[in-house]
């Protein structure tokens, strides 16, 4: 372990994520579900994630909605939305990075308990 990982894990301890791999530069991103379960400790924060776009919309509300999954999780935790302003094509791997909103309300219905706003999205 590098002082860096050593810094990283004394910060994570002070706000009690240490049980949580939380993503830096040159770590693998948290899984998908791992996300979805620590939305509440995430709220506002930058995450990475990897996966399969298995759903777009595209120009809605000036922003792109794509949802990823990456095999981890169950039905409720196994996938997750963003906004970006970029977008990709149903069936490709990418990489996204962007911060957590919870219980994000757009109203007439569109309540997202977890979206990751402004990603960036990279092609795998």
């Amino acid at each position: 372990m590098n002082i860096r990982s050593i810094a990283l894990f004394v910060l994570l301890a002070s706000v009690g994520l240490t049980g949580f791999n939380v993503a830096s530069a040159g770590e693998s991103p948290a899984t998908i579900a791992s996300i979805n379960q620590n939305k509440a400790k995430l709220a506002g924060k930058t995450v990475k994630a990897t996966g399969k776009v298995v759903k777009v919309n595209n120009g809605i509300m000036g922003r792109n909605f794509l949802h990823i999954q990456d095999g981890s999780g169950d039905a409720t935790t196994g996938d997750l939305t963003i906004t970006s302003q970029q977008t990709a094509k149903l069936g490709d791997q990418i990489s996204i990075s962007g911060v957590a909103a919870v219980n994000r309300d757009f109203g007439s219905g569109y309540l997202y308990p977890l979206l990751i706003e402004d990603a960036t999205i990279t092609a795998k």
